[in-house]
């Protein structure tokens, strides 16, 4: 087989196996890049020594066995036979569930997350979206630290169980999605800038240099993260990526690296002919982000809508600290704003921020469903000092609105694992660094960070004790018990209707219409004949339907949290304290 790498500063290089050490060639057609021809099948571990110095891993490696420090493998990804067809999935309609799998159980494996797929499936989910699974240090860790972007993490199976894995889903309806990291690599087992300019001191981000997209050097940089994410979607048959962070994604060329792989990746999907999606984490609050090419936009497929979390978890839990001050004002009226504009800033002051931030949605141009929409997510809940959930201190009922609000606004919804029965169990940040000095760095950094915030040092978890990870993984035996299995049957129907009713999913954001009462916390949104009615408060609220009814018709009520009767003739629906009621128009 033939071996390559780009190594544009080396003046040598060799190509390290178990048989001995080859000399490797300059190729005559691509700049930096050497090559050479060794025998090797699935399995074979191999290096490369750069100007005579140590064995190095494989910047594109498929494998590694031995970890991000270790050798490479060869992997023959024609061996596994896949038992599903598949014609794919696209996001329009979907519901996600985003996915930690060293959490997901208590085995922390592909092959155990397999096994409680049916669960999902049940629920009414339609796609997956796994946490990164590119090599990390140690054996747990959220994977946000990965460095090898072609490879898999070990210990939770490697390349054949992430295989399985997706096997598994597809068997059952089940897209996969994966998320990705191109924002920043590392550090432990970061080898790359031994081999090239993959970094760049022209920009830097809160991880340090940032990534090369713009400086000499950047189109192979470029290539070699547009190569894996395709690799991702072609040899694990996966249905889309998300993509870290790409506002950290220092990028000053007119033709943009997002702009490259979005390209890249409608044409795979044209090749292989099933659908295939691009999910940004972006905090710009900018439309263009998933405005087609066509129209002067990036062209991605849908952006993760922090302000809609940021709203909702204001008007659940009060909190107005760091982001949340912008919504603490005012909070119902903040998320009536992203109900029926997407955006909450738009061009308006945050004073978060201290200046103006984000960009109008023309609705008529731009469907909902490019936005994702939650009131969890990993980054939520984990970067929280001690990894509480809602369920840690939110009622039963307050949760059933939190699932109502998400499950039938106009945006894509997704659900954190463990979030459709209201997990106890807390999603803690957690490492496990082989290297003493940045395991030390990383636990003395984070108790320093929310003590600056009033938090006793001595109460933040260590996030390299074992106890933080297993206490962070989900305990599946709460699903069947009280008040964990009335939640997840509530989950179960607001879904099922999602899926039933096409008012539910319809796209048309301009339709969406909000009304709201700040002091007696309830809210009442309209989706074509369908209206979604939540009371926040403890008390009982009269919310006035009348007004926007149909003519001549009445009200039944398709699903409700706590029982509750149809708007009399006066238009007023009186709902229960801490409840929620979805009615169509008869």
């Amino acid at each position: 087989m033939q071996f390559e790498v780009w190594a544009p500063e080396s003046g040598s290089v060799v190509l390290c196996t178990a048989s001995g050490r080859r000399e490797m060639e300059r190729d005559a057609l691509r700049a930096g890049w050497w090559t050479t021809e060794a025998e090797a099948v699935d399995g074979d571990l191999y290096g490369f020594s750069l100007d005579d110095g140590p064995v190095l891993p494989d910047p594109r490696s498929r494998r590694q066995p031995e970890g991000p420090d270790g050798r490479s493998a060869v992997v023959d990804h024609e061996a596994y036979v896949w038992r599903t067809p598949w014609a794919g999935r696209g996001l329009p309609g979907a519901v996600l569930y985003e996915l930690h799998v060293g959490t997901f159980t208590p085995e922390g494996t592909f092959d155990a997350a397999a096994e409680r797929l049916a669960h999902l499936a049940d629920l009414g989910v339609t796609h997956v979206e796994l946490m990164p699974v590119c090599p990390f240090p140690g054996t747990h860790g959220w994977g946000y630290e990965g460095v090898s972007l072609w490879a898999v993490h070990e210990p939770y199976g490697g390349p054949a169980g992430l295989k399985r894995f997706v096997d598994a889903a597809h068997g059952l309806g089940l897209a996969v999605l994966l998320d990705v990291v191109h924002n920043h690599l590392g550090p432990s087992g970061n080898y790359l800038p031994a081999f090239g300019p993959y970094f760049t001191d022209t920009h830097h981000t809160p991880w340090g240099s940032a990534v090369n997209l713009d400086a000499p050097g950047s189109d192979e940089v470029r290539a070699y993260l547009l190569d894996s994410a395709l690799a991702w979607l072609r040899d694990y048959r996966l249905d889309g990526l998300r993509l870290d962070a790409v506002h950290a994604l220092a990028d000053g060329r007119a033709l943009t690296f997002l702009e490259e792989l979005s390209t890249a990746v409608d044409a795979l999907a044209s090749e292989l002919g099933r659908p295939l999606g691009l999910i940004a984490e972006s905090d710009l609050c900018d439309p263009r982000t998933t405005t087609p090419r066509t129209e002067g936009g990036i062209g991605l497929h849908a952006q993760w809508n922090d302000d809609f979390h940021h709203a909702l978890h204001t008007v659940l839990t009060g909190e107005s600290q760091g982001y949340y001050a912008d919504f603490a004002e005012a909070p119902l009226r903040g998320l009536a704003k992203t109900v029926t504009k997407a955006f909450f800033h738009d061009g308006t002051y945050s004073s978060f921020r201290g200046r103006t931030h984000g960009r109008p949605v023309d609705p008529v141009r731009t469907p909902a469903h490019r936005f994702v929409g939650y009131a969890q997510t990993h980054d939520q809940i984990g970067n929280r000092a001690q990894g509480d959930r809602l369920a840690a201190g939110l009622s039963p009922g307050l949760q059933a609105c939190a699932a109502a609000l998400v499950l039938t606004a106009p945006f894509t919804p997704m659900l954190f694992m463990g979030e459709e029965w209201g997990a106890a169990t807390p999603w803690q940040f957690f490492t496990d660094h082989t290297d003493p000095d940045l395991a030390r760095a990383v636990r003395e950094g984070r108790r320093r960070e929310f003590a600056a915030h009033g938090w006793a040092e001595e109460d933040i978890p260590d996030p390299q004790d074992p106890a933080t990870r297993n206490r962070s993984c989900l305990d599946w035996e709460e699903s069947s018990r009280p008040p964990h299995s009335r939640l997840l049957a509530w989950y179960r129907e607001l879904i099922a209707l999602r899926h039933a009713l096409p008012d539910l999913s319809d796209p048309d954001l301009a339709s969406v219409k909000a009304a709201y009462d700040e002091e007696a916390r309830w809210i009442a949104f309209r989706r074509g004949d369908l209206r979604v009615a939540v009371n926040l408060s403890e008390k009982p609220a009269a919310i006035p339907l009348g007004a926007g009814r149909h003519r001549g018709g009445g009200d039944r009520v398709l699903a409700a949290w706590a029982p509750v009767e149809a708007p009399g003739a006066d238009g007023l629906l009186h709902l229960p304290g801490e409840s929620c009621v979805v009615l169509a128009d008869q």
